[in-house]
């Protein structure tokens, strides 16, 4: 009976599109000597999922985990498992940077054996998600037979709880891939955008925005008609982008894109960066210049004079050679900014956003000479602006450190002392544009002008706005930067614990079972039974939330849908909420680890299992998040739902469910 069960849920993980599994494996064998081998296992991804690499900071979603048994000391383990390159990327939910992989990962692991018995089993624990679902903690079981291989890969497909893929086809034993790479234009246009606006602000430095018109002028007081200045100052302005990219190509070159990839979390790269922008920023500040050596721009002026094509170019080599002193900082910032991205074009492309801005001016000017007379005269507001430039790049600056101190996991620069320094830092920057503090290149203030008071306002509010964050306000508008949440001494403000059941109201009584989720006091059960029971006291309907702790959408849901008025008050007055975890990893009682329905001849281990194998067979689907709203009875009072951002349709299925309760 239980295998025609088996079969008949086989057959329904095929014709049910509700059901999300989106990884498959294969396990291969490579003979490295009569006692050697390597362990290869493949993971077949769907496109647009992806599955989370081994090693994840803490607070982020469930990594991929491989678990030997060996409890006979049949072999050793030679070394870690180890992974592919994969992708990494900042997820603004666990607000950590995560790497995962997409279409195809490798994992391997090296084994030496040390008894006659050469057979290897174990499971592998993994988690994936879409945009709008992920699965609960599945494990994949593998054994290997080592007495037959030889020194050829032999290679075994499991498909064990998984769905075929379209882009899988099987040819002699083997499965091949199409392996195509995940785009990247969103994160190089990104970078491509901020570099162009910083070559805007680096034309607004004093070593940069007085020779505009002082090119523009030597182009058409040199060329013989304004069609030819015109055509110079095309030419300065394409050679100040090749200029400029070829920089970016050098530091791609020299780095490498494995080099660029390991920047984001290598502890030692973002110490440098740190130490790098703290030098960039008191040098905006006045403290000192850098400056390249005077022979360069003797040599380079030289060159200059000798006309032509060669010689505008040179020109333009001797601007960037000049205006160092102001520009440097800014591309030294883009390159440590786009190299750390771990996209080896992304210091090109900035280079690339970044000349491009600096050289449009000089071309548009050439052909319209009479707009320079609308230009403002040079004077002190240049120097304020590099003074706001240089206070940017210290509160950048402390993002470096931050991502070091979360590798390193030390604590020193947890969530409130981040947010204190930058408190500081755009605080005084604040006090500086009102005129409070005068700086070394500063010219004597005489009245505040209306576009720096502006902009001191603006800089002020930004700073009032990110005091709350000190007591666990999550600070969305700069949630990139900051350490995360849980990355700090109080999580959720003063009040709360770290494990999210305290509050700051106050309830004459919370029902057995339940607890208030921080940080709007919901009250919410874990327990199926206890809930429902809880309904039936109270005559409410029920909210099952099939969730995980790991689950990026699930934490969407609750921090963008969840804290609107119109639900938030339902779900606090009109449903008990029950949230069923299903990566809930504390061990069931004993007398609740019955057979699994899903896995005949296995037995639930876990809570989380528990609930994961209720919403498979019940709902027909498996992944996070799902809402199910029922009456009483257990019947569904409106089709359940998933992942759903829209406000006003999660609102509607809400009250559409409640009104079928209420009749």
């Amino acid at each position: 009976m239980k295998y025609l069960l088996a079969i008949f849920l086989f057959i329904t993980a095929f014709t049910n599109a509700q059901i999300y599994n989106p990884v498959s494996w294969k396990t291969s064998t490579e003979k490295i000597s009569e006692k050697e081998f390597n362990l290869i296992f493949t993971a077949n991804i769907e496109e647009g999922s992806h599955l989370y690499a081994q090693k994840i900071p803490e607070g982020g979603p469930i990594p991929t985990s491989f678990n030997f048994k060996n409890k006979e000391g049949n072999y050793e383990l030679i070394g870690e498992v180890s992974e592919s390159k994969g992708h990494e990327a900042f997820d603004d939910v666990f607000e950590i940077k995560i790497k995962y992989f997409e279409n195809t990962a490798i994992f391997k692991q090296k084994i030496k054996i040390l008894k006659a018995k050469k057979t290897v089993t174990g499971y592998i624990e993994f988690m994936a998600c879409d945009d709008t679902r992920c699965t609960p903690p599945t494990e994949f079981e593998f054994s290997f037979d080592l007495q037959k291989v030889d020194s050829k890969v032999e290679d075994k497909i499991f498909l064990q709880n998984t769905i075929p893929i379209k882009t899988e086809k099987i040819n002699k034993g083997e499965i091949i891939f199409d392996k195509k790479e995940p785009s990247s234009k969103k994160g190089l246009l990104t970078i491509f955008i901020i570099a162009f606006f910083s070559g805007f602000a680096a034309l607004l430095t004093p070593c940069v925005f007085p020779m505009i018109p002082m090119t523009v002028s030597f182009f058409t007081k040199q060329s013989k008609n304004k069609a030819a200045g015109i055509k110079n100052a095309i030419i300065y302005g394409l050679s100040i982008i090749v200029i400029y990219v070829v920089l970016g190509l050098i530091v791609s070159a020299v780095f490498g894109a494995d080099a660029l990839n390991a920047l984001a979390t290598n502890v030692w790269f973002n110490i440098i960066f740190f130490l790098l922008l703290i030098v960039f920023g008191i040098s905006f500040l006045g403290a000192f210049e850098i400056t390249l050596p005077s022979s360069w721009g003797t040599k380079i002026d030289a060159q200059a004079d000798r006309g032509g094509i060669i010689g505008i170019f040179f020109m333009a080599l001797a601007l960037a050679i000049v205006s160092f002193s102001c520009t440097g900082p800014i591309v030294g910032t883009l390159l440590v900014e786009a190299a750390s991205g771990g996209n080896q074009i992304g210091p090109i492309v900035g280079m690339f956003g970044f000349s491009l801005a600096i050289a449009l001016p000089f071309a548009l000017f050439a052909a319209f000479p009479g707009w320079l007379n609308s230009l403002p005269k040079s004077g002190s507001w240049l120097n304020t602006v590099k003074v706001v430039l240089g206070f940017l790049e210290l509160a950048l600056a402390f993002k470096f450190l931050s991502n070091a101190d979360l590798v390193l996991e030390l604590h020193w620069l947890e969530r409130e002392v981040f947010i204190a320094i930058w408190i500081a830092i755009f605080g005084t920057l604040a006090f500086y544009l009102f005129g409070k503090i005068q700086l070394p290149h500063d010219s004597p203030l005489t009245h505040i002008s209306v576009g720096r008071l502006s902009l001191g306002l603006l800089v002020l509010s930004f700073t009032i706005y990110m005091i709350p964050g000190l007591w666990g306000a999550p600070l969305n508008l700069i949630s990139a930067f900051p350490p995360p949440l849980h990355y700090s001494e109080s999580p959720y403000g003063v009040g709360f614990s770290k494990l999210g059941g305290g509050s700051t109201t106050n309830y004459s009584e919370i029902p057995e079972g339940a607890h208030l989720m921080a940080p709007h006091d919901i009250l919410a059960f874990n327990d199926y039974d206890k809930g429902l029971a809880y309904a039936k006291k109270v005559n409410k309907p029920v909210m099952i939330d099939f969730t995980g702790k790991a689950c990026v959408n699930c934490r969407k849901m609750e921090q963008n849908v969840w804290v609107k008025d119109k639900i938030l008050q339902m779900i606090k007055n009109e449903i008990i909420l029950i949230s069923l975890y299903v990566d809930d990893k504390r061990p069931l009682p004993e007398n609740e680890r019955v057979d699994s329905k899903l896995k005949p001849g296995k037995k639930l281990k876990y809570i989380g299992q528990k609930w994961s194998e209720m919403q498979t067979v019940k709902y027909k689907t498996n992944a996070q998040p799902f809402y199910v709203l029922m009456d009483l009875d257990e019947n569904n009072l409106i089709k359940p739902v998933g992942y759903t951002p829209n406000v006003d349709e999660y609102y509607n299925w809400m009250k559409e469910g409640i009104s079928s309760f209420k009749k």
